[in-house]
C-alpha cells in the first residue's frame, strides 16, 4: 500500500471564522495555526501548504491569564542603532490587537517559505465585522 501524498493542485480549502471574545490567546493560536497547517484533514501532507483559510474576530477581545498584560514585551528592532522598540501586551492589545493575534499565531507555523504561505490564509479583525461574508465560513469553537 502506497502513502497518499497530497498535491497543491488538489487541495480543497475551506474558511472558518473564530471569534476570540473570551479565548485565552495561546489556545485560540493553537487552534488556528492546527487548521492553517491543516492537521485536521485526512489529506494532510507535511511538505505541502493544504490547510484552510481562518479569519479571527475580535481580537481585542482576547484574554491574557497571569500577569501577562504587564509581563509580556513585544520587541521590533528598525535596523538602526538605537533601534529596539519594545512594547507590553497591554500596550498592543490596546492599540495593536490584530498585530498580537497575528504573531501569536503565525509563530505556532513553520518559519520558512511554506509558513509564509499558510501565513497568508489568515485573516485578523479587530471587530465582530469581515469582509469574507461571499466565502460562507464555518464558526469554530474553541474550547
Amino acid at each position: 500500500m502506497k502513502t497518499f501524498m497530497q498535491k497543491k493542485e488538489t487541495v480543497e480549502r475551506n474558511w472558518y471564522v473564530i471569534d476570540a471574545e473570551g479565548q485565552t490567546l495561546g489556545r485560540l493560536a493553537t487552534k488556528a495555526a492546527h487548521i492553517l497547517r491543516g492537521k485536521h484533514k485526512v489529506t494532510y501532507t507535511p511538505h505541502v501548504d493544504c490547510g484552510d483559510y481562518v479569519i479571527v474576530i475580535n481580537a481585542e477581545k482576547a484574554v491574557l491569564t497571569g500577569n501577562k498584560l504587564d509581563d509580556k514585551k513585544y520587541y521590533n528592532h528598525s535596523g538602526y542603532p538605537g533601534g529596539l522598540r519594545e512594547r507590553t501586551a497591554k500596550e498592543m492589545i490596546e492599540k495593536y490587537p490584530e498585530e498580537m493575534v497575528e504573531r501569536a499565531i503565525k509563530g505556532m507555523l513553520p518559519h520558512g517559505r511554506l509558513g509564509r504561505a499558510m501565513g497568508k490564509k489568515l485573516f485578523v479583525y479587530r471587530g465582530s465585522d469581515h469582509k469574507h461574508e461571499a466565502q460562507k465560513p464555518i464558526a469554530l469553537e474553541v474550547k
